[in-house]
């Protein structure tokens, strides 16, 4: 029994294979075949007509035919490149031009600066020099004072402007100051300690 439902199954098998054989067959038979036979007609008729089919196929598609270049074309092609690369290099120059400039230009102004900084560091020296010696002559005025009797000092300071006068008295010792004070009026006293209060 079991070699019996075997041999169906076989049998089965083989009826399922012959039936995907058989499609593919009639697929070839009916379109395959018919189309290679019109298709060899077609060339014959072609033939005796004198005519060539492949020739016909390329014009058709264009396929394998190199362009025609003639001289006017290379020749036009080749004067508008050197047009173009003209008008770049015409452009490039005048980049190289504009950049010269801008370098003479940061040159020229480094110049004028370097000529100026010298000219300031000059200026600051002279006033040092300047400052130095005022300083210099100042200690001296001051060292004048500090000799000067108080009755010698203190009508020169009331002569003095408020500000030079105030100046050298806050560069004085203290009881030299209260000596000069001793010596001006009392209100000439009060001005000068009312201002060098204010300071």
């Amino acid at each position: 029994m079991a070699k019996r439902n075997k041999t169906i199954k076989n049998i089965k098998k083989v009826d399922d294979d012959t039936k995907g054989v058989s499609k593919i067959k009639m697929f070839f038979y009916w379109f395959i075949i018919p189309f290679l036979f019109a298709l060899a007609l077609l060339l014959i008729v072609a033939q005796i007509a004198n005519i060539n089919i492949f020739e016909k196929a390329k014009d058709l598609t264009g396929a394998g035919q190199p362009e025609i270049v003639t001289d006017d074309v290379k020749t036009n092609r080749l004067e508008e490149r050197v047009v173009s690369l003209q008008a770049e290099i015409q452009q490039k120059e005048a980049e190289i031009a504009n950049l010269q400039s801008d370098i003479n230009n940061s040159a020229k102004e480094n110049e004028d600066l370097l000529v100026e900084q010298q000219r300031l560091l000059d200026e600051i020296e002279k006033l040092q020099r300047q400052q130095t010696s005022t300083n210099q002559e100042y200690a001296e005025i001051v060292s004048t004072f500090e000799k000067m009797s108080a009755k010698s000092a203190a009508p020169v300071i009331t002569k003095m402007s408020d500000a030079e006068a105030l100046r050298i008295l806050n560069s004085l010792k203290p009881d030299t100051v209260a000596k000069i004070y001793e010596k001006m009026t009392p209100e000439e006293a009060a001005k000068f300690t009312e201002l060098m209060t204010k300071q």
